[in-house]
């Protein structure tokens, strides 16, 4: 198996953890996260990233966490960067209710 780039190691910890209204700030974010202490450097630029992305809420000094109305756009990068299957997006993302018109290609 192969090991997931950063990115997908804070997006699948960001999923396992999360609570609407709950955000996380970034030390918090890497201890629960597969990445290993070597790549927090990476971690920490990718988790700035983050802040940006449409699927996630950038709660300022309090963190961030995933914005439950963008979950399709998750799903995508989920599928397309992360690898994931399907049924392991939909069983994740079990919020969203537009799976019937969701588009894996």
């Amino acid at each position: 198996m192969r090991k997931p780039s950063v990115k997908c190691a804070l997006l699948a910890a960001m999923i396992a953890e999360h609570r609407w209204g709950a955000p996380i700030v970034e030390e918090n974010r890497l201890s629960i996260s597969a990445i290993d202490t070597s790549d927090y450097p990476a971690a920490s630029d990718v988790f700035d990233d983050l802040r940006s992305a449409p699927y996630i809420t950038n709660r300022g000094d309090r963190g961030i966490e995933l914005d439950n109305g963008e979950f399709g756009q998750l799903a995508d990068v989920l599928y397309q960067e992360c690898e994931w299957e399907p049924f392991e997006i939909k069983s994740q993302l079990k919020h969203d209710e537009g799976w019937e018109n969701h588009n894996w290609a």
